[in-house]
């Protein structure tokens, strides 16, 4: 069996394995929607206590013949989860993650970003596994030794959500070649599950940091070019980095914040809207489950998550409000924010609320009322391109040329 035959297999079965998980969750919307009529509407039982939003379960079991169909439907599928869980890791064991054509990619990075922290809790193969690459391929420490011996200039371009390596690469421009071609720079890209927690993925950044580290001199430089929630992951590494007194925070001289949503992104607070809105219904509140797939990854952008105690005991779909703990930028790194708005005029309304399509000027420049939570960039390390959007952050000729200007300047620190 060759190679793509092996990753075609392996896809169909992890497929499978996420439609199984599918049915179940349908099955569970199906009956609590059937337990609200029946308990609410009096439909069938016309003596039926009312039902307790605050106590009863969405999920809550019918009874009599309605129950056994559930049931059954249950076992059946918990049948074919149960052969499918043998499956996989046998007929899988030999599929490489290394070669990954674009399309394939694209898919499978989107479908972290929705449902990654499920693909990892249940070891689905659809799991992104963290690693360093280059033109799509994950490199070993070997292999990073072999590219990056006697590199004096290491960047480290951090995709967003949903994304991978692979899409740096946009309307035929790439920042991190654009960036080799013209300051010498070696480029690496890191590819991660974007539906863990951001501090998860913060901290096997910077246990894989610590790693390059290990695999070049120790005068090597490095630069990371972060892009949406790449910059959250790259902050809770920085974090990580020094709390646990590794050496790779020594090396890094730059941190650029492309469209990072450091205090948070408006669609996820909408999207937590919708979440309480669907569950004040009994009839609406089956369906709530439907609103809350979303990762948690998403909902860490909803005010920007940076680390463990922003969400850990925490039930992440209560409107609890902005109770993050207040982290500053690293310290001895310069750093700098590129923000954008699809207004071309500066359009106050559009900055505060819509910004760049995906996150509010203020949210990108690091901006806050709160002065703990405030990041405070030099204004010689801010930059607002107008008439930009979100993902034209990545191919835009302005945003490379200040970026670019940002990484060429002296790495004055601004903390």
């Amino acid at each position: 069996m060759t190679t793509e035959e092996q990753k075609l297999l392996g896809d169909v079965l992890a497929a499978g394995r996420l439609t199984v998980d599918a049915i179940a969750g349908v099955s569970d919307i199906a009956e609590g929607l059937h337990h609200a009529i029946i308990t609410v509407g009096g439909v069938l039982s016309a003596n039926a206590p009312a039902l307790d939003r605050k106590t009863t379960p969405v999920n809550k079991r019918t009874g009599g013949i309605s129950g056994l169909v559930y049931r059954s439907i249950r076992q059946v599928n918990g049948l074919l989860g149960f052969g499918l869980d043998v499956l996989i890791p046998r007929l899988t064991s030999k599929i490489t993650d290394n070669q990954s054509a674009p399309g394939r990619a694209a898919v499978v990075s989107a479908l972290n970003g929705v449902l990654g922290d499920h693909l990892e809790r249940k070891g689905n193969p659809l799991a992104i596994a963290m690693a360093f690459c280059r033109d799509g391929k994950a490199l070993d420490n070997n292999e990073l030794r072999a590219l990056l011996a006697g590199q004096q200039r290491i960047a480290i371009f951090v995709h967003g959500l949903c994304m991978n390596d692979q899409q740096w690469t946009r309307k035929g421009h790439n920042h991190g070649d654009a960036l080799a071609d013209e300051q010498g720079f070696t480029a690496l890209y890191l590819r991660y599950n974007s539906g863990l927690h951001t501090s998860e993925n913060g901290r096997a950044f910077a246990h894989l940091l610590e790693q390059l580290s290990d695999c070049v001199q120790a005068d090597t430089e490095f630069y990371i070019v972060a892009h949406s929630m790449g910059g959250l992951v790259s902050r809770s590494a920085c974090h990580y980095g020094v709390q646990e007194a590794q050496r790779w925070p020594q090396q890094l001289r730059k941190l650029v914040f492309l469209g990072t949503p450091h205090h948070g992104a408006v669609l996820e607070r909408g999207g937590n809207w919708i979440d309480v809105l669907l569950d004040t219904n009994p009839y609406s509140s089956p369906f709530a489950r439907l609103a809350k797939i979303r990762s948690s990854g998403i909902t860490d952008l909803r005010y920007g998550n940076v680390v463990d105690e922003d969400w850990n005991g925490c039930d992440r779909f209560d409107m609890a409000g902005d109770t993050r703990m207040p982290i500053p930028l690293p310290q001895g790194v310069a750093c700098y924010a590129i923000a954008a708005t699809t207004s071309v005029d500066a359009h106050p309304v559009i900055n505060s609320v819509i910004g760049d399509g995906l996150v509010s000027v203020s949210s990108a420049l690091g901006r806050h009322r709160d002065p703990s939570r405030h990041l405070g960039f030099d204004d010689d390390h801010q930059w607002l391109g107008q008439g930009v959007n979100h993902m034209a952050l990545l191919n835009r000729p302005e945003v490379y040329e200040v970026l670019k200007s940002f990484l060429a300047s002296s790495p004055g620190v601004s903390q």
